[in-house]
């Protein structure tokens, strides 16, 4: 071969290998993750417990990402609004929310006209943990325990009752779910939120309610509410002197709000996984740990995208079955 053909073929294999180089460079750099802010829909209000929780998180994951991660409130039925909002995103990423077991599992089997499915239309991307609901009643009711209550119900069948923050809340079912293990017979009272119900608790207008650790502790603490049994399946680490309703004859008893993070459905495993570290560096990060821990909320143990995914389904199928039961239906 002479000089001049193998410089015209060594050219033109070094221009392929440029090309090939700059074709490759180019695919990673429109790969490159994420480039612009992330949306964090809460489908909540402002002033939240999960509002507040997910802006913890956006803080320590802009730093993680080195991106603005930005909260956006998209409030209504329950949930679903901003549910629905995002499964129908565009699946790249940029548009997550900070869910609840609400929009992803007991709003399911109670509203007949629900634009989605929790078990199908997201990616889920993180679990984060929950917040442990408590029973506390009047503290002058005149009992001290889980079994001391349902002895004095069913010596009264149908005169004690509950408060809850709404028909179909969490407050609400843990209520029907109590019935239907206890054999008991308590009324249930709704009100319009937490704050309400709890006033009136206080006020002696009603016996007794199902609500978070966080907001009934200082109640419980100044012996305004005697706190019966925490509604999870392990003690809380808030007040680990309360024993749980399981553990005092409702075998299984476990009622809590848990909380995941979550995507469109479709989303590339390789964001999926990044969001996933991210979002644990997060977690474990101290500004986190101490916040949540404040707010009462158990850390999730497993943080896998693949634990959400069985919780989801799990609690879908748990509450389906006790909404079935009870007859309750929102719309």
């Amino acid at each position: 071969m002479s000089l001049n053909r193998r410089l015209f073929v060594g050219a033109g294999v070094m221009a392929a290998a440029a090309l090939s180089l700059g074709t490759s460079l180019g695919a990673v750099a429109a790969e490159k993750f994420p480039e612009r802010p992330i949306m964090f829909v809460v489908p909540f209000p402002p002033g939240g417990p999960t509002d507040a929780m997910a802006r913890i998180l956006a803080t320590e994951l802009t730093r993680e990402l080195g991106q603005s991660v930005i909260v956006e409130n998209k409030a209504g039925a329950g949930g679903n609004i901003g549910a629905d909002y995002v499964a129908r995103a565009k699946p790249d990423g940029y548009t997550l929310m900070f869910g609840t077991s609400g929009p992803l599992a007991i709003n399911k089997p109670l509203y007949k006209t629900i634009s989605y499915d929790p078990r199908s239309s997201f990616t889920p991307i993180i679990y984060v943990g929950y917040l442990p609901n408590v029973l506390v009643v009047r503290a002058n009711l005149g009992v001290s325990s889980v079994k001391e209550l349902i002895a004095l119900d069913k010596a009264k069948p149908g005169k004690l009752n509950f408060a809850s923050s709404g028909n179909g809340a969490s407050s609400h079912l843990a209520g029907v779910l109590f019935n239907g293990m206890a054999g008991t017979d308590l009324q249930h009272v709704p009100y319009k939120g937490t704050g309400p119900a709890l006033n009136d608790l206080l006020a002696g207008q009603v016996d007794m309610a199902f609500t978070d650790i966080l907001t009934a502790m200082p109640y419980i603490k100044a012996g305004k509410f005697k706190a019966l049994g925490i509604a999870t399946a392990k003690h809380s680490s808030a007040m680990p002197q309360i024993p749980t309703i399981a553990e005092q004859g409702l075998h299984g008893y476990d009622v809590s709000v848990f909380f995941g993070v979550v995507g469109p459905k479709g989303m590339a495993a390789d964001r999926v996984e990044l969001l996933n570290r991210a979002y644990t560096k997060a977690l474990d990060s101290e500004n986190v740990k101490k916040a949540f821990a404040a707010q009462g909320l158990e850390r999730g143990a497993d943080t896998k995208p693949a634990y959400l995914t069985s919780l989801v389904k799990a609690e879908v199928d748990k509450w389906s079955e006790v909404v079935q039961k009870a007859g309750v239906k929102l719309d």
